[in-house]
């Protein structure tokens, strides 16, 4: 039986350089690059047997990327659209797996706090949604949405009626400024407050330092050593940390932090030192602002609003702390917590700089903005919520 001719091929001088590159690009992918090669030789009127044996190629494949290209140009080069295998599942299906995993499942009658999704294929099952269905199927799905009903996070609707003019005065400090005027040279920033009940947990075995391929190994029972409270205030602008250890918190532990800095240069001698504290029961109120006053005249305090000890920047080094220093908790007593805390301190002051803090007063009002435009569009959940 007579052999078909080769198809013959003239590509274009722009076709010919897309070819080069296709063929000897470092980037290209190797199917591609093999392509590109069978019809550059094609081009140089080599027959099909021959562009097999040079390129390592089946003569099959050989004719078909020369004939696509024949009739299509540098389009026939690429794969042609696989349909693959039919859906099992219709887009209703879907659908409604989705729209249960958006669901809280103690209100669908399903005794779980959180889906996991093999627990989503399960109820799809029992509720007739489909007859089989797999864990993965479920978890594509999500995936395809970004939704992940095992995850969850906590919040809390603003309560403090001073919201906005509290939390815009620390705000204004962090940037240097009080009742819009900048901060002289000689007035300072000091963010404070109180870690508590840190434990000394002394492992019943000892600690096993990291090894190749074994990551470090800390026994699981421990004997309970006692715990005792960290205090600490930070300077925000020259990030400087000054510590103590007490038995516990309360008026005058926090009072005798505060003298502990305003007794050392330059904030003694300082025209003003403000102090940010949350509300907690040791710094709480106006009481506690004239008792600071008292002692210290130059000591301004200057309370976060309720629950929103985010804005207070002393809890970012105290997490820093609690990563590096405390976890994981292996100390034989409180001694040797006090002892690695204020080693740390000092350490921490012999490097650090201030945090990039970016939550401006213009990020508060455009968070403000959306919490109105929530509360507007739910007025039901926001007074239920309040009343709760």
């Amino acid at each position: 039986m007579p052999v078909a001719p080769a198809r013959p091929i003239s590509p274009t001088a722009s076709e010919r350089e897309r070819l080069k590159k296709m063929a000897y690009g470092h980037k290209t992918q190797y199917r591609l690059r093999l392509r590109a090669q069978v019809v550059l030789h094609a081009a140089r009127g080599r027959s099909n047997a021959r562009i097999a044996r040079e390129t390592g190629l089946h003569l099959d494949t050989v004719r078909r990327w020369r004939g696509r290209f024949a009739e299509q140009g540098l389009a026939g080069l690429t794969d042609r659209h696989r349909p693959g295998r039919p859906s099992t599942f219709t887009a209703l299906q879907t659908a409604q797996v989705k729209a249960l995993a958006c669901q809280i499942p103690v209100e669908t009658g399903v005794p779980l706090s959180r889906w996991s999704c093999p627990e989503l294929a399960r109820e799809a099952i029992a509720r007739g949604i489909a007859t089989l269905m797999s864990a993965s199927t479920v978890r594509r799905w999500l995936a395809e949405d970004a939704l992940k009903p095992w995850q969850h996070r906590s919040w809390i609707f603003i309560t403090d009626p001073d919201f906005r003019a509290r939390a815009g005065r620390v705000l204004d400090l962090y940037a240097r400024t009080w009742q819009g005027q900048p901060l002289g040279e000689d007035e300072y920033v000091i963010s404070a407050d109180e870690k508590t009940s840190i434990q000394a947990r002394c492992r019943c075995h000892p600690t096993l330092a990291p090894g190749q391929a074994r990551a470090m190994r800390v026994n699981h029972t421990y004997g309970r050593g006692g715990a005792l409270t960290y205090l600490a205030a930070y300077d925000v602008h020259y990030a400087k940390v000054f510590g103590r250890t007490e038995p516990r918190t309360g008026i005058v532990p926090f009072m005798t932090l505060v003298a502990q800095v305003m007794s050392q240069e330059p904030y003694a001698s300082a025209k003003r030192v403000f102090w940010i504290v949350d509300n907690g029961s040791s710094h709480r109120g106006t009481k506690a602002a004239d008792r600071l006053i008292t002692a210290f005249p130059n000591a301004v305090m200057v309370h976060t609003p309720i629950h929103a000890s985010w804005l207070n920047q002393v809890e970012i080094y105290f997490s820093v702390a609690q990563r590096k220093v405390v976890s994981p908790n292996d100390f034989t007593d409180l001694a040797q917590v006090g002892d690695r805390l204020r080693a740390f301190e000092d350490r921490y002051n012999a490097t650090a700089q201030p945090f990039q803090w970016k939550f401006t007063t213009s990020d508060l009002d455009d968070l403000l903005a959306r919490l109105d435009r929530h509360t507007a569009d739910h007025p039901e959940e926001f007074s239920l919520r309040l009343t709760a």
